[in-house]
C-alpha cells in the first residue's frame, strides 16, 4: 500500500483538503448500507453524492455537527492523555492517513507508539453508565466498519477503542484486524469509487457548470 500520514490537525482546512473526494473510515459504516431498498440504500446514495459534489466542485462538503460531536472535540485531548496513563504507552497525534491506490482514508484520533491505533468515542454520563453496566468487552457494531477501515487504511495489526466520560472509568476494548471483514470492505469501497466516477462524469457530460460562488 502507499499509504501517507499527512501531518494536520483534525477539522482544520488541511484536514478538510487531504479528505477530499474520497470516502474515509468514519463514514464507511454508510458505505456499507447495501440494501436494495429503503433508508439503508438512501444512506449510501447520499454519501455518493455529497462525495461526487466534492469532487465536482473541488471543495470539502458541508459538514454537520451536534453537542455529541462537539464534546468529542472538546474532550479529545484528555481522554488520550487518560488513555496513555492508563495503558503507559506513548501516543501522538496521526493527522490524515490517505492511500491513493485504494482511493480511501482514515483519521484515527492517535498513533500509540508506532504500533497501533487509539479511537476515542466519548459519551454523556447516562450513556456512559449504560455502556458500563451491560459491557461485554467486544467491539460495539457500530463502530467496526470505522475501526477494521482504519487497519485497513493505515495498514497497522490493531486499534484499541476507548469510551471516555470524565470522572468514570475508561473501558477500552481492543480491536484487531478481521481479514474477511477487510476483504469485503476492499471491495465495496472498490464498488463504490466505480459508481463515483461514473456519477461524476454524468453530472459533468450534463453541460456547462454554474460560476462558483465568491468566498
Amino acid at each position: 500500500m502507499a499509504v501517507r500520514f499527512i501531518d494536520c490537525d483534525q477539522n482544520s482546512p488541511e484536514w478538510h483538503a487531504a479528505r477530499l473526494g474520497i470516502p474515509t473510515a468514519s463514514s464507511f459504516k454508510d458505505l456499507l448500507a447495501k440494501a436494495k431498498n429503503g433508508t439503508e440504500r438512501k444512506t449510501r446514495d447520499t454519501y455518493l453524492r455529497k462525495i461526487a459534489g466534492e469532487v465536482i466542485q473541488g471543495r470539502p462538503m458541508e459538514t454537520y455537527s451536534n453537542d455529541d460531536m462537539a464534546r468529542g472535540h472538546a474532550q479529545e485531548e484528555e481522554a488520550a492523555a487518560h488513555y496513555a496513563f492508563l495503558q503507559r504507552v506513548t501516543v501522538s497525534k496521526i493527522g490524515f492517513a490517505r492511500d491513493d491506490d485504494l482511493r480511501a482514508g482514515a483519521s484515527p484520533d492517535r498513533d500509540v507508539g508506532g504500533e497501533g491505533l487509539l479511537e476515542i468515542k466519548t459519551k454523556a454520563p447516562h450513556l456512559m453508565v449504560e455502556l458500563i453496566a451491560n459491557w461485554d468487552a467486544s467491539c460495539p457494531s457500530e463502530h467496526k466498519a470505522q475501526c477494521q477501515g482504519q487497519l485497513w487504511v493505515t495498514g497497522r495489526p490493531w486499534v484499541d477503542l476507548a469510551f471516555y466520560c470524565p470522572g468514570m472509568p475508561m473501558p477500552i476494548v481492543r480491536v484487531y484486524r478481521d481479514e474477511f471483514f477487510i476483504a469485503e470492505l476492499a471491495r465495496e469501497v472498490r464498488e463504490f469509487n466505480a459508481d463515483l466516477d461514473r456519477l461524476v462524469d454524468q453530472v459533468m457530460a450534463f453541460g456547462r457548470p454554474a460560476p462558483a460562488l465568491a468566498a
